[in-house]
This record gives C-alpha cells, sequence and structure tokens, in this order.
C-alpha cells in the first residue's frame, strides 16, 4: 500500500521540479525516504517535535508560512484528527494540492474543507485538487 501511496504522488508531480511537505512526519518516513530520491522533488519534512535534523520544527496550529511558501504538493499520513482541519487550511492559504491518509477505521475531519476519496491501487486517501 505504501508504495502505492508514494507512486501515486509521483505520477502526480511527473518530472517537474515541485515542492513537496510532509506535515506531522512523526517517526514514519517511508514515503519522504522514496520522495526524496527524486532529483526533481524538494521535499520538507514537519513535526511538532522532530525525531531528527531532517525534520523542521513546525505547529500546525500556528504554521510558520515561509517554511511553505511555493509548496505544491503538501501530504500528511495519519494526522490526528484534531490536526486535520489545520493542514487544510494551510493547503488552502497556500494554494496547494492537499493528500491526507487517515488512519484507516478514522473518519476525516478537515472541517470546511471537502476532500474526495481517492483510491489508487491498493492505497486510499483523500485528495484536494
Amino acid at each position: 500500500m505504501w508504495n502505492d501511496f508514494a507512486e501515486y504522488i509521483l505520477s502526480a508531480v511527473k518530472d517537474n521540479p515541485v515542492k513537496i511537505a510532509e506535515v506531522g512526519v512523526g517517526k514514519f518516513d517511508k514515503i519522504a525516504n522514496e520522495l526524496s530520491e527524486h532529483d526533481n522533488i524538494t521535499l520538507i519534512k514537519t513535526d511538532i517535535l522532530p525525531k531528527d535534523s531532517s525534520v523542521i520544527k513546525d505547529d500546525i496550529t500556528n504554521p510558520n508560512m515561509e517554511l511553505y511558501e511555493d509548496t505544491d504538493i503538501i501530504y500528511s499520513i495519519r494526522p490526528p484528527s484534531e490536526l486535520q482541519p489545520y493542514i487544510a487550511e494551510l493547503a488552502l492559504k497556500i494554494n496547494s494540492q492537499l493528500i491526507i491518509k487517515p488512519l484507516t477505521n478514522e473518519d476525516l475531519n478537515t472541517g470546511r474543507v471537502k476532500m474526495k476519496l481517492k483510491n489508487f491501487k491498493k492505497a486510499s486517501f483523500y485528495i484536494l485538487r
């Protein structure tokens, strides 16, 4: 499933130069590692409690907007339900595509932002734009 999730993002960007942000990376960085192998992708990883120096400390409830400047795609894997509206609002503010992969048994909670369920091979997630 995770390979399919990464493949979807890669298929969306093709060979175009893009900036991608993973919000709330936590300790699971399989997708970020795969995306960072591509020369056309500038990747930033953020979390309120960075696990190492590759992750930038940022509080999504009060984001540092400069970090996300010119970001083409924001994605978040299993973000807590209470943070999902903040992630969606950030994507709207910077006019970025958004992909959220909630926990399998969890409903999406993006407030007024309506996202569409996307099934891509064995991966299911929600997209905005």
